[in-house]
């Protein structure tokens, strides 16, 4: 296989994708020092306050594994609050603390800025295009990750 063969490799282009959308996200959010990962988690800490860990890790598509430390790191920074659960008090629960609010209501439009940059070479029909085939491959293969989404509905399901 040659360089060229390897340039034109899907794996190969998903993965420099991914390499310039963490480049934009981490230039347009440098003030703020958060990453994409905690920013997903403090936008589904927000939509589903009281959620565990677990749940919060499936919301996402983050490893099980490693989601404690992006907890840890939120609310060591006063991002997140974490309490016992009523029925089950080993249980944590999470919760956006004011100042995680505040950090999403500043850092949203940087993200969206973000989304324009990543498709900036596109045309809108191609933008459509390639967010519904990104998507379908995401769901087609999504069981073979170590960290498979759950949407939304899936999640509230297992309540």
């Amino acid at each position: 296989m040659s360089l060229r063969d390897l340039y034109a490799k899907p794996g190969h282009l998903i993965r420099r994708a991914h390499q310039i959308s963490w480049a934009l996200f981490v230039n347009e959010c440098a003030d703020y020092n958060v990453t994409p990962v905690q920013y997903s988690a403090l936008v589904a800490i927000e939509e589903r306050p009281g959620v565990d860990a677990t749940r919060l890790s499936a919301l996402i598509a983050f490893d099980r594994s490693t989601i404690g430390n992006v907890i840890e790191r939120l609310e060591t920074r006063g991002l997140v609050t974490r309490k016992a659960g009523a029925e089950d008090r080993r249980q944590k629960l999470l919760f956006l603390s004011d100042q995680g609010r505040e950090l999403l209501r500043k850092i949203t439009p940087l993200v969206e800025r973000v989304q324009e940059r990543i498709m900036a070479p596109l045309t809108k029909d191609e933008r459509e295009i390639f967010v519904r085939l990104l998507d379908r491959m995401g769901q087609v293969n999504n069981d073979v990750t170590s960290a498979p989404l759950r949407r939304l509905e899936e999640v509230a399901a297992g309540d």
